[in-house]
């Protein structure tokens, strides 16, 4: 059944000499798995270029209801991406993210407000002016929001550390390890209040960054059953440590 849809591509694998498998989290049915053809040409109405991590496309498919693989019968980008490509820190951070997203969002289902909030963060990604240094702790925060687990932030202005267990902010360290100190719980309240628009102003030093990723994660692992390797992390680290 021929069906339109937007969708954002997270995941391309190849099968084999004909085909790739690519995962994309689509707009009407949430994430599905696809097999499309391995065409090196751009000129292809399904060029292989299509297919990199956060593109953005507008969608014909095969759909074909409970079926573990369909088929993209057309695609085209719904709007232009150079920077993510082109740029070095922007192309890191979008092959991160699109990483993050394909492992967390296994069983996603149809949620235009997540879906929306993706588009519109690639969006601003890709037009960004201003530093993105902090772009990813922004968007895996604002992530937690739509998979139920949102920091809870009402006592953040009287309590200095934040329990990674309970998602809050507390005024005591707590008897497990699974928290942030006094300077980790500051600079996460603060991500917490910036804006994507404004997240060039906050100032971080690389290996507070980088602590406050691992942190960031380690919640998400605390928060999510099973919760994967992200293998293009260190990538990240690496980028921010240079």
């Amino acid at each position: 059944m021929l069906k339109k849809t937007k969708g954002v591509v997270l995941h391309a694998i190849p099968y084999n000499d004909k085909y790739y498998i690519v995962h994309i989290l689509t707009e009407e049915y949430g994430r599905l798995a696809f097999h499309a053809p391995r065409s090196k040409s751009k000129t292809s109405k399904l060029s292989k270029f299509l297919f990199l991590p956060m593109s953005v496309l507008e969608l014909e498919i095969d759909y074909k209801g409970n079926k573990d693989l369909h088929r993209v019968k057309e695609a085209v980008l719904a709007f232009p991406i150079v920077e993510l490509y082109a740029d070095p820190v922007k192309n890191v951070l979008s092959l991160f993210l699109a990483e993050f997203m394909y492992r967390v969002l296994r069983e996603a289902g149809k949620d235009e407000p997540l879906f929306d909030f993706i588009v519109h963060s690639i969006q601003l990604l890709e037009l960004s002016h201003q530093s993105v240094a902090n772009f990813h702790l922004l968007f895996l925060l604002r992530l937690t929001h739509y998979l139920g687990f949102t920091p809870n932030m009402e006592k953040s202005s009287q309590c200095a550390f934040f329990d990674l267990y309970s998602g809050s902010f507390i005024s005591d360290i707590p008897i497990h390890k699974h928290y942030l100190d006094k300077e980790e719980g500051y600079y996460f309240r603060k991500l917490m209040q910036t804006s994507f628009e404004s997240m060039h102003e906050l100032p971080l030093s690389r290996d507070l960054r980088v602590k406050l990723l691992e942190r960031i994660i380690e919640y998400f692992r605390l928060h999510l059953f099973d919760f994967p390797e992200i293998k293009s992390l260190e990538i990240l680290r690496t980028i921010f440590n240079n």
